[in-house]
């Protein structure tokens, strides 16, 4: 007890507070105003004309001429005072003392000349005016005119330093030299939270690896002693939402030994050298702690290629925190038993030496889940969540193509949240349905005013998308055709792409057919086309250009490609190729899609009366889904031949 009596009878350090200094400039500044001018800054001026008036009727009993500041001060007499014309001013002489403040200042130019005149009336008048010589030094002014700019200099620098270090509490000095020190966080698995290797679903290849990692560290002999040495680096590159981040989670939450985790931003900062001497600090505490490892998350922000060109003409300070972080990781003084973990989804635009082995040994592609990989996602996500029903994860798997880790999360909570928005007890199949919709297309908008000219319009649209798809053997399958407006578009159609590691020629140009299929059923019906096939017509143009600049499947071009996988245009702002081939390049594309645009209309002229059924249970229902489809046009012709084919017996 006496002890904690103790503790709390210790006085507290004050911490340090910046509003004293402020205090302290605006006291300044008020000070100067009162007090840094003229000690008769109040007094009422007058002329040079106006003084030798009242010099002639003898209102003057006193001037004291100030030498330095070239002014003069005006001291009146007792019947002077009483004069109309002087109301407003003292209504007592001061005389004798000069230190009082007068009844009048003026501002006088040549000294000679002023003197000569004044000396001139009082002869011309017989007057028995006093005149005087003095000096006056403001030094209570000028001391504050020059403390002001260093006061505010040292109270906006404090300001800043105790900024830039995070604030808090403590002394300024230890708060402005943090400054230069890491802001890496070191991760401890006795407070927070741990995510571990089975938190990580799919991704088996690139767990293998840093599940390696680990074990280097964990135990080394095991791969020493055949003469091999530990990785220095491994960079996690990605699309968004891959899981690169949660992978490097997953690793602080295994490994027992010293988890340094900041962004590639935390380096960035607007004072020089600044970033140079944090990545020094980072890697001095990790080789203090070693083994140890150090998780840098979007290393592009100071990782990016270094120009030949430094069009600022000063030194780069990212290239500065770059060629340190660059010596650090393989440098001279090497730095034994520390791992550098970094990830990105811009490793194009990575400095080469930055990627070379010695610094980055390994490079570990997460690439988006596939079918089985997604299944295993789901069933992480699905943990927390209440279902009403053993839910199929195979045909939620199936209706997320192309989805990431982070995609699936989402698609999860919000399947939740519209459960939750229907005042349901727990989440059905259809609430994923929709949150696959919901994320896909944006949220419904039944209320959206659409005139019935445009809602058929847009049903045969959307019809047309159906019918084509439906006919075509490489196309798409089709799950749904809706007019409900969502996001931005008016109507939609939905489909489920098969998911394929290499795509032929006959199976781009089925998918471009199909596509074009909404502006053909304009064109059979109306005789007319309309704006709605903007996002079709973006869609098939970039297909096109891709299979004639980039795969090389075009027979007028050959087999070539102009696709640089660096990145990096060597020809600098020209294309890499001529204006004649660049013709060639847009008739070979508008070619393309113009054929698939008169293919479709012609499956459409073919099947005119099968596409109005569509439109019209379209238009009645809102929304359609395959069984309608095969209601309407029976089982789609290539399968009902895979299905008459006999198979070969067995041997």
């Amino acid at each position: 007890m006496a002890k904690e009596n103790n503790t709390n009878n210790t006085p507290k350090k004050p911490r340090f507070s910046s509003w004293w200094i402020y205090g302290v400039v605006i006291a300044l500044i008020i000070g100067f105003q009162f007090f840094g001018g003229s000690s008769f800054s109040s007094t009422e001026k007058t002329t040079t004309s106006e003084l030798q008036e009242f010099l002639r009727n003898g209102d003057i009993a006193k001037i004291v001429i100030i030498t330095n500041t070239r002014q003069a001060k005006v001291f009146l007499t007792e019947e002077a005072l009483n004069k109309d014309v002087h109301k407003g001013v003292a209504q007592k002489p001061l005389l004798p003392s000069t230190s009082l403040v007068p009844q009048y200042v003026l501002d006088y130019g040549d000294l000679q000349i002023f003197q000569n005149e004044i000396t001139e009336i009082k002869k011309e008048n017989n007057l028995d005016t006093i005149i005087e010589f003095d000096t006056e030094s403001n030094v209570l002014g000028e001391i504050f005119l020059t403390l002001l700019p260093f006061a505010l200099i040292i109270g906006i620098w404090i300001y800043l330093m105790r900024r830039m270090s995070g604030g808090g509490g403590g002394g300024a000095g230890g708060q402005i030299f943090n400054i230069g020190k890491s802001k890496a966080k070191l991760f401890d698995e006795k407070t927070d939270t741990r995510t571990s290797f089975k938190d990580v679903a799919g991704l088996e290849g690139a767990k293998e690896e840093v599940q390696e990692i680990v074990e280097f560290l964990k135990n080394p002999d095991k791969y020493t002693s055949l003469g091999g040495k530990i990785p220095k680096g491994a960079l996690l590159v990605g699309p968004p939402g891959t899981g690169k981040t949660l992978l490097a989670k997953a690793v602080a939450g295994e490994a027992k030994v010293p988890f340094f985790s900041l962004s590639g931003s935390d380096f960035v900062e607007m004072f020089v050298g600044v970033g140079a001497s944090r990545v020094r600090d980072l890697f001095k505490q990790a080789k203090d702690k070693s083994p140890a490892i150090i998780f840098i998350d979007e290393i592009d922000a100071i990782g990016r290629a270094r120009g030949k060109n430094n069009f600022t003409g000063s030194n780069d300070e990212r290239e500065n925190t770059l060629n340190q972080l660059l010596t650090e990781m393989d440098g001279f003084g090497t730095n034994t038993n520390v791992i550098v973990l970094a990830a990105t989804n811009r490793a194009d635009v990575l400095d080469k030496a930055l990627m070379r082995a010695g610094r980055f040994d390994r490079q570990i592609y997460v690439d988006l889940p596939d079918l089985n990989e997604r299944k295993e996602i789901f069933e992480v996500h699905l943990r927390p969540i209440k279902t009403a029903e053993t839910l199929d994860l195979d045909f939620l798997a199936k209706q997320t193509p192309g989805f990431s880790g982070a995609d699936i999360a989402n698609v999860c909570n919000e399947a939740a949240l519209i459960a939750a928005r229907k005042e349901k007890k727990a989440v059905t199949k259809q609430d994923f349905l929709d949150a696959v919709d919901r994320i896909v297309g944006g949220l419904e908008k039944k209320n959206k005013i659409i005139t019935p000219e445009e809602k058929k319009t847009i049903a045969f649209h959307e019809a047309g998308h159906a019918t084509v798809s439906w006919m075509l053997e490489h196309a798409a399958p089709l799950v749904k055709v809706t007019i409900v407006p969502r996001g931005q578009s008016l109507g939609a159609a939905w489909y489920l792409p098969e998911e394929r590691l290499i795509v032929r020629p006959e199976q781009m140009m089925d998918e471009m057919c199909a596509t074009m299929g909404g502006r053909a059923a304009e064109k059979v019906i109306f005789n007319k086309i309309s704006t709605g096939a903007l996002s079709d017509l973006e869609k098939v143009t970039k297909q096109a250009r891709a299979m004639v600049t980039i795969y090389g499947l075009n027979e007028e071009l050959g087999n070539i490609t102009y696709y640089d996988s660096t990145g990096q245009n060597e020809y600098g702002f020209t294309k890499p190729y001529s204006e004649e081939t660049a013709q060639k390049i847009d008739q070979e594309i508008s070619k393309i899609i113009e054929e698939q645009y008169r293919r479709a209309i012609a499956l459409l002229e073919e099947n005119k009366d099968k596409l109005t059924e569509l439109a019209e249970r379209l238009l009645d229902k809102e929304v359609i889904f395959k069984d309608d489809l095969e209601k309407i046009f029976g089982r789609r012709p290539f399968e009902k031949e895979e299905e008459e084919l006999e198979p070969e017996p067995a041997n």
